[in-house]
């Protein structure tokens, strides 16, 4: 049995050892950016040899693809548990859970969003697939509620992206015990938004394009 269980454990240590690498290089990468960052650095922060870093990610790109990756897995997945309280706007339930997610996270939203300029060209269609896939879910938000005459959105698609980034600038300049509230910034941030995509009076719903 012992000759079973060693494999095992080194299977276990090694996921070990390569999520403490994603934490290093995350935390490194979110202060000082990808680019100033080296491998030696990241070994030196969890603690093994710079060789060992190679068993579990051949390049310093390979680390950020599978951060940005994994940080997009982790928000859609998070937003299918969702739950939308019964009478909730769909698009209100999607800014508040947009914005309380991002907020527990600045280190990943920096690192997801001002680093897409560090990936090679493969790395980056990678990526970019599965945020047009989180992006769709605002625009068929705001699509349909254009047609229902909730809202009134010239470009569904282009205003997802201005809300998005709106949104998630916040946590780069949002700080706990300062002087807004989690609660009070998505007041304001909501408030925005639905100003933004309100309908004029005497406006005719019309299909989003």
């Amino acid at each position: 049995m012992a000759a079973h269980a060693l494999p095992a454990q080194n299977r276990t240590k090694g996921r070990e050892t390569a999520e403490r690498v994603r934490k290093a290089a995350l935390t490194l990468f979110a202060n000082s950016g990808f680019a100033a960052v080296s491998m030696r650095e990241i070994s030196a922060a969890v603690g093994v040899q710079p060789g060992a870093l190679y068993n579990h990610f051949p390049t310093k790109q390979d680390i950020l693809k599978d951060l940005m990756l994994t940080h997009m897995a982790e928000l859609l997945a998070a937003w299918e548990e969702a739950h939308r309280p019964e009478g909730v706007d769909p698009l209100e339930h999607f800014v508040c859970f947009h914005i309380r997610y991002h907020l527990d996270r600045p280190d990943e939203v920096f690192v997801a969003y001002m680093e897409l300029r560090s990936l090679e060209p493969e790395n980056f269609a990678a990526v970019e697939t599965e945020r047009r896939r989180y992006e769709t879910i605002l625009t068929d938000i705001l699509a349909a509620g254009t047609t229902a005459g909730r809202y009134a959105v010239e470009d569904a698609k282009v205003a997802t992206r201005a809300i998005i980034a709106m949104l998630t600038g916040i946590p780069t300049w949002y700080r706990e015990g300062g002087s807004l509230s989690k609660d009070a910034v998505e007041d304001l941030y909501l408030t925005m938004v639905q100003k933004s995509v309100a309908p004029t009076p005497g406006h005719a719903p019309r299909e989003a394009g």
